[in-house]
């Protein structure tokens, strides 16, 4: 693997102790089916699907119930056999109401006719595969993941890179996914190298995951390079990953494309394996349970299944819940309801214990922490101040503020606990609807 390669600045969550200890080693389970599953229309970013059945109708497992609604879209398909009992608003992460068909499951498992690519050759014909699949990122983003292959002619791509780094404690999903699944991981780069045309093929994973680059490099062979990068966060945030393994740095308000370069999650390589070789749609996905349960868990859960079900399934809460993570500690969203269904995006479910009244927050002590971590090099301090006066215009032509990859480190590092993402996060969304 050579040396251990990293980028400038960036934090150390949970350094001296591995907050992975309590799933990295444990193998990924199936988690059991659920017995109502809750669908959401919107489980990727872009358009919400439209609907494709009827109440009363019954869905076979596999069949797409939601059409992408545009370019940017994704279907969702049915993860059990049984009958639509409604089509309801539900609430998902990050606190969006959006519409969801709800499917009663007939425990028989019935799959909808699907078969893999016959013309594996053609790219039209791989990406169209993984469109009809809904195939999107799997570590958090949800891009659209035929989208993300699909770079304008005038953006030349000549290196796929996949993630391998998860550098967000407590998760091991990933982990767990290389070291099981490491053959449709490499075949899923090959397709996505194959679809835009890339010479290069890297896949980056963090240095305390040794077994994981081993089983990698085995399954891969030699034209496709496994590089160790430093236990570090953010490390696998796509701009700092691009750098640290071609060198190359994604301009001020550009793409992994405008370096010509391409990087997908080990995960979603997976899923696009399936996608073409089986014509398998993404109905399931591996997450890690952990925190405050009986017995965490890596579980290969169904979409749809309520997260409260999952949790059950690794031994229920063990104190009272102040809180439930949805993805990682450090950019996951936070939940209130173990209803909450299990979208695409979901990595993880971590419950932590009451912490008591929160404490107020402190004033700024000037003491550069927040610059001095931040690995995009933005002033974080500053697009905090500006944001909380609506100033957007100019947190973004003086201060770069949608270069902002919204890591949290600058908030994990501020000793007085200022929202900073917050802001941030919300200048960005106001600039976007602006536009």
């Amino acid at each position: 693997m050579g040396k251990t390669l990293t980028f400038r600045r960036g934090v150390h969550p949970c350094a001296g102790e591995s907050e992975k200890r309590a799933t990295g080693a444990k193998p990924i389970e199936n988690a059991p089916a659920p017995a109502v599953a809750v669908v959401p229309l919107l489980q990727h970013a872009g358009a919400p699907c439209k609907p494709l059945v009827k109440i009363g109708e019954r869905v076979l497992m596999g069949q797409k119930i939601g059409e992408a609604d545009g370019y940017v879209s994704a279907a969702v398909h049915a993860p059990v056999s049984g009958k639509v009992k409604g089509i309801q608003p539900r609430v998902i992460a990050g606190g969006r109401r959006v519409s969801a068909v709800i499917l009663e499951n007939d425990g028989l498992d019935e799959w909808v006719e699907h078969k893999g690519v016959s013309g594996a050759d053609d790219p039209v014909l791989l990406l169209a595969a993984i469109r009809e699949a809904g195939v999107v990122g799997l570590g958090g983003a949800t891009f659209p993941t035929h989208v993300k292959l699909s770079p304008p002619k005038d953006k030349p791509i000549d290196a796929v890179i996949l993630n391998g780094a998860e550098c967000e404690p407590f998760l091991s999903a990933d982990h767990r996914v290389m070291l099981e699944d490491a053959d449709a991981v490499v075949d899923g780069l090959r397709i996505a190298a194959q679809i835009v045309g890339a010479r290069q093929m890297l896949i980056g994973v963090e240095d305390d995951k040794p077994d994981a680059a081993e089983s990698l490099q085995k399954a891969a062979g030699s034209d496709v390079h496994v590089r160790a990068v430093r236990t570090k966060y953010p490390q696998g945030s796509e701009k700092q990953l691009i750098q640290v393994l071609t060198g190359r740095r994604v301009p001020s308000g550009g793409l992994p494309m405008d370096a010509g370069c391409v990087v997908v999650n080990v995960s979603t390589a997976a899923a696009i394996s399936r996608a073409v070789r089986e014509g398998r749609p993404l109905i399931e996905r591996v997450l890690t349970v952990d925190g405050m349960v009986g017995g965490p868990k890596n579980l290969r859960a169904r979409i749809g299944t309520e997260i409260g079900e999952l949790v059950a399934c690794c031994g229920g809460t063990q104190t009272e819940t102040g809180k439930i993570v949805l993805g990682g500690p450090m950019m996951g969203q936070c939940v209130y309801d173990l209803h909450t269904p299990v979208t695409k995006g979901v990595s993880g479910i971590l419950l932590f214990e009451d912490e008591g009244p929160e404490k107020p927050l402190g004033n700024c002590v000037r003491c550069g922490g927040c610059v001095a971590v931040c690995p995009v090099g933005l002033m974080p301090l500053t697009l905090y101040a500006l944001s909380r006066k609506g100033f957007y215009d100019r947190a973004r032509d003086a201060h770069h503020v949608m270069d902002c990859i919204e890591c949290g480190a600058c908030a994990y590092q501020c000793p007085a606990r200022l929202p900073l993402v917050q802001y941030i996060r919300a200048a960005k969304g106001a600039l976007k609807r602006a536009r």
